[in-house]
């Protein structure tokens, strides 16, 4: 999963961030609190409104807990000690799903 396929726009809810990432919304909410680099705007009311910044930085934490199986103080440690190894990790990932979709859609072609 990577922020890069969400549409083009400044603010993202909380509600179409979460059905992305197939989490909870109250998951989203408690990264926020463990990952001090999750800063939502929020308007008067409290609504959150995530940035493409926000996006990139959940993508990473999902990445290593969700994809990878770190505990949250794992994921922080390596994002902490590693964070260029673990962006460029999740790129060659990226770059691998692109190449198995457009290997797919030309193996359903034939």
């Amino acid at each position: 999963m990577d922020a890069s396929e969400f549409p083009e726009k400044l603010y993202y809810s909380i509600s179409e961030v979460s059905a992305f990432y197939k989490v909870s919304q109250s998951l989203l909410r408690y990264w926020e609190t463990e990952f001090t680099s999750i800063r939502p705007k929020r308007n008067k009311k409290g609504t959150r409104f995530y940035t493409k910044k926000d996006l990139e930085q959940i993508s990473l934490i999902y990445h290593l807990v969700k994809e990878k199986g770190f505990t949250l103080s794992g994921a922080k440690d390596q994002i902490r000690s590693n964070k260029q190894g673990v962006n460029k990790e999740m790129e060659t990932l990226k770059t691998l799903r692109n190449l198995r979709g457009f290997l797919e859609d030309i193996h359903q072609k034939i």
